[in-house]
């Protein structure tokens, strides 16, 4: 029980509440202890009707643990659950809300649901821990996390710590906080100083796409094509393999998924951006811009990327849908219809 975090809670739920509504902390019964619950609260609306809601207070509350909160909401089928913290990141209250629970920080975030009588409160505090959390891997941005976050995505599992660090090519002790850190937030699944025995794809994607967006893996400029993209393809279908470019975001994602017309064809290049733009016709602009280039920071995408039956040279299907999350216009819509055709098509298409 963390009855200073409860007290708080119930001050800060007060000033959030409708003009009329009232919030307390009633006497639990004998059995509370017994079914996990540190705490009831009763709020009262104008009318004089109430709603009983149960609190689970924890001082540090992550994703894994929206599991036991909703084994303890099991045990209440009578009243609501409410999660109390410190502070939740945005993958728990989003864990928190698809389980369908109610939840509450002490930075400002609350979101609380009553059908009976009606209640909805939401409001947006802090998006980082106030303390700046604990020490370690804070994000999936930089060179090591993407290539941890990639062998992981293609491994087949179970998967050893020092097996996925000879995949990615990086250092066995930075993976395993890497682990640590994908553990708390419920994106994979670990046996205690063992392998890796299940990995949330989707969760781990879209948060790899939220912690190292597109703009952050390399140098990137836009340019023009004046005939239109499809002049640009043509040309890159004369260019040797070995050239030094890959073709992501939509216009890859249409050998896979394919979703609308590509407006902005997106290529990582080897070498200077303005060397492979020479070679390629293409003019800087600032506007009206139908060509992206990436130098990127990390040449594994390059290194990993294959020709198609067309002539072309794409990034991984992986690649494609983490770069199109993070990418402009229907970029992101795009990004989660090939992420679920990827889910649809099994493990095999996780490995390039």
């Amino acid at each position: 029980m963390e009855p200073n975090i409860i007290q708080d809670g119930i001050r800060f739920l007060e000033r959030r509440l409708p003009n009329g509504w009232s919030v307390g902390r009633i006497e639990a019964p004998s059995d509370s202890i017994d079914r996990g619950l540190d705490a009831l609260l009763e709020l009262s609306a104008p009318d004089g009707r109430s709603a009983t809601v149960a609190v689970e207070a924890k001082a540090r509350f992550e994703p894994r643990d929206a599991l036991v909160a909703r084994e303890i909401a099991s045990r209440t089928p009578d009243m609501p659950l409410m999660v109390v913290s410190t502070f939740l990141s945005e993958a728990t209250r989003e864990r928190l809300t698809e389980l369908g629970l109610n939840w509450l920080d002490l930075s400002g975030n609350v979101r609380l649901v009553l059908q009976e009588p009606g209640l909805f409160v939401e409001a947006q505090g802090a998006k980082r821990r106030p303390d700046g959390g604990r020490r370690g891997i804070r994000s999936l941005k930089g060179r090591s996390a993407g290539r941890a976050v990639r062998a992981l995505l293609a491994a087949r599992l179970p998967i050893t710590l020092s097996d996925l660090a000879e995949r990615a090519a990086i250092d066995p002790g930075y993976v395993s906080r890497i682990l640590d850190y994908l553990a708390r937030g419920a994106l994979v699944e670990r046996e205690a100083r063992g392998p890796v025995t299940g990995v949330d794809r989707y969760r781990l994607v879209r948060q790899w796409a939220d912690d190292a967006p597109l703009k952050s893996r390399g140098r990137i400029s836009m340019y023009l094509e004046p005939r239109g993209a499809s002049a640009l393809v043509e040309r890159l279908k004369d260019a040797p393999p070995a050239s030094g470019y890959a073709i992501t975001g939509s216009l890859a994602a249409r050998l896979w998924a394919p979703v609308a017309a590509t407006r902005l064809v997106q290529l990582y290049v080897r070498g200077e951006l303005s060397t492979a733009a020479r070679e390629l016709g293409l003019r800087p602009t600032e506007t009206g811009a139908n060509v992206q280039t990436i130098e990127p920071s990390d040449t594994a995408v390059l290194d990993s990327a294959n020709q198609q039956d067309d002539g072309l040279v794409y990034v991984t299907p992986l690649q494609a849908a983490v770069d199109l999350l993070s990418s402009p216009g229907r970029g992101p819509a795009e990004g989660e219809e090939l992420l679920r055709w990827m889910l649809l098509q099994g493990e095999e298409v996780w490995r390039g």
